[in-house]
């Protein structure tokens, strides 16, 4: 699979998967974010029955439904992200509710389009440190179901929430270009945006066996334009109250193959994270190549509780 913002290789050994309440008395998701699952109610709700799938075999999405990565149709040059990616402006008049005057960025992860402009977005990008992909495909269900195409979903069940509680709410793109933004250009809105907080929303390609969901944090960064000083402890609390919430509200359980059970890892390669000025955080909604995790993945039902679970977190961290 061609790099991939989202991607994270697993280097470590594997851990068994054991049922919801015993993970989650092992996993404190960062103190704060066991706190707040404690506090929300405890129990879990859990998602649909896992669907029998085939496995997956780890490797990018093939067919045309997931979109072939060599692919690339006539060049066309990425349109602007303009007011219409926006939900309203930051000073939207009239608005109420616990989070009006919060502006939150919602950065749906890749673009439906990626796959037939792999030339556009194989060029290198400053992300800070080093330069890497503008951005991928994404991966994709054994079915066909792609990653670009439920992170918009998610991101606009979580846009109707969000903005249900007062918040201004803007996205990155809604595949509204024919591919991109490129990571850089993802983190660069979000910075002139001033967002109160920023989600980039992904699902992972691991191997068959790895589940659960993972929140990625940002590492102490210093180098070239990457300095993350200021939003590593905004961002670990974000992530931690989503981490706790996403929890409680789709019942699936931290990833058993990142985080070493806490359903949260901390990154520096990231160019999303590197390269924010302020507060945020990737989600890992779970593992897209995994059947279990798919047949999850791919329920609207459960789609909407991760939206939920999120605009639960988000909320939480920013009426603090």
């Amino acid at each position: 699979m061609s790099y991939d913002e989202n991607q994270h290789p697993y280097t470590g050994p594997r851990r068994s998967r054991r049922g919801l309440v015993a993970v989650a008395a092992l996993v404190p998701v960062g103190l704060a974010g066991w706190l707040i699952w404690q506090g929300a109610g405890g129990s879990a709700t859990p998602g649909p029955a896992a669907a029998s799938t085939p496995a997956s075999t780890g490797q990018a999405p093939t067919g045309q439904a997931a979109g072939k990565p060599g692919d690339a149709g006539p060049a066309a040059s990425p349109s602007p992200t303009t007011s219409a990616t926006r939900s309203a402006p930051a000073e939207r008049s009239g608005a109420k509710g616990p989070l009006a005057g919060k502006v939150v960025v919602v950065d749906p992860g890749h673009n439906p389009g990626n796959f037939r402009h792999a030339r556009e977005i194989n060029k290198l990008v400053n992300i800070g440190t080093n330069r890497k992909e503008c951005d991928t495909t994404g991966t994709a269900t054994r079915g066909g179901y792609r990653e670009a195409d439920f992170t918009l979903d998610v991101s606009r069940r979580l846009r109707t929430l969000l903005e249900e509680q007062g918040a201004t709410v803007a996205f990155t793109h809604e595949n509204d270009r024919p591919f991109g933004p490129c990571i850089d250009e993802r983190a660069r809105f979000g910075n002139e945006a001033e967002a109160d907080a920023v989600i980039s929303v992904h699902a992972d390609g691991s191997g068959t066996g790895n589940r659960g969901f993972h929140v990625i944090l940002p590492a102490l960064v210093k180098g070239g334009a990457a300095d993350t000083s200021k939003i590593v402890g905004p961002s670990r609390d974000l992530g931690e109250r989503i981490a706790g919430h996403f929890l409680r509200r789709t019942g699936s359980a931290p990833s058993n193959y990142v985080g070493g059970g806490t359903g949260l890892d901390v990154r520096r390669d990231l160019g999303g994270l590197n390269l924010s000025t302020v507060p945020k955080v990737f989600i890992e909604c779970g593992n897209m190549q995994d059947p279990e995790d798919a047949a999850l993945l791919t329920s609207p039902g459960w789609r909407q509780k991760a939206a939920q679970g999120m605009a639960d977190g988000i909320g939480s961290y920013l009426r603090q």
